[in-house]
């Protein structure tokens, strides 16, 4: 059963409205930013990398259809030119120093599984992006079954040399026949396994959390967490699942057998999993936004500050 949802002239009206005033989302949680900022006195802002990798879900290795929520279309390796490393960074350094005055990064290799690949190439891209005397340190997105001891070892070495090292676990859910139902490609034990050799290695982890899965509520959200917190976990990232064009969630979508969590159930969800979450945990993320060329529901998955207002807003009251 889903959280009930509970609807207000606040909600309505915030639905298409970007315009509301912004709260300090880190006045309730430890954000990622703000303990970039403790550690190094200064803003620190990750910086996203899409290098051209693949997946083992797309390029036959599991599967060729991907995650049921992920877009097959917005992967074409043939012809289209992906720029490179310096290139990305130099364009997002760009954008960031006039917003906020950043002046240090940390690269951020984003875009489908980036530890997928022969190590000596991956060496090449981290060492390419890592000899800019701004970048501090390296996040690097990935799936718990795509991360060998020798990758791990790897990244350990530049944790040795200094540099912030994060590791991105793609969980999405502990819950085996959601994992299936998804089409994920491992189960949960596969990132138990992968936690544990992090850990071996005292490598930071962040782990992330799909909200609103097929077949899930509540419940489910809250068995995630708790699996997720009893075997540690340094941050967290939360995501609403959302329908985008060119996926096998869509076609459930437009045949009515999946609906997506209203904007008051992902509040609801989202805050429950907040508050049960220790202080220490660093929230990397809280919601998630698609693009309106591409998202097809819910229409509130476009509106990210709207969303983090509303989160913010619901922290602040008592529990």
């Amino acid at each position: 059963m889903r959280i009930k949802a509970h609807t207000d002239h606040t909600t309505s009206n915030a639905l298409f409205n970007n315009s509301l005033p912004i709260m300090n989302l880190a006045q309730h949680i430890n954000t990622f930013g703000q303990s970039l900022l403790r550690q190094h006195g200064e803003r620190v802002h990750k910086l996203a990398l899409n290098v051209g990798f693949t997946c083992p879900n797309r390029d036959g290795t599991l599967g060729r259809g991907g995650c049921t929520f992920c877009n097959n279309a917005s992967f074409n390796p043939q012809g289209r030119q992906v720029p490179d490393i310096d290139t990305q960074l130099a364009a997002g350094r760009a954008v960031l120093a006039k917003r906020t005055g950043a002046k240090k990064f940390i690269a951020y290799f984003q875009a489908y599984t980036n530890t997928y690949a022969d190590v000596a190439q991956l060496k090449i891209l981290y060492d390419q992006a890592l000899q800019h005397s701004d970048v501090i340190g390296l996040s690097i997105g990935t799936r718990p079954d795509c991360v060998p001891d020798v990758v791990l070892d790897l990244l350990a070495s530049y944790r040795d040399r200094g540099f912030e090292i994060w590791l991105e676990l793609g969980l999405q859910s502990s819950f085996n026949d959601t994992l299936k139902r998804i089409n994920r490609g491992h189960d949960y034990q596969c990132y138990v396994d992968a936690v544990k050799r992090i850990h071996a290695r005292n490598l930071n982890l962040c782990t992330h959390l799909i909200v609103g899965l097929p077949g899930e509520d509540l419940s489910h959200n809250m068995i995630t967490l708790d699996r997720v917190l009893e075997l540690k976990t340094h941050g967290l990232k939360l995501h609403p699942l959302h329908v985008v064009k060119g996926t096998q969630l869509a076609n459930e979508w437009r045949r009515g057998e999946y609906q997506p969590l209203t904007l008051e159930e992902y509040i609801d969800t989202a805050v429950t999993m907040i508050r049960h979450t220790p202080s220490d945990i660093i929230f990397h993320r809280v919601t998630a936004t698609a693009s309106l060329d591409m998202l097809l529901a819910p229409m509130w998955c476009n509106k990210k500050w709207m969303v983090l207002n509303r989160i913010a807003q619901r922290l602040s009251r008592q529990p």
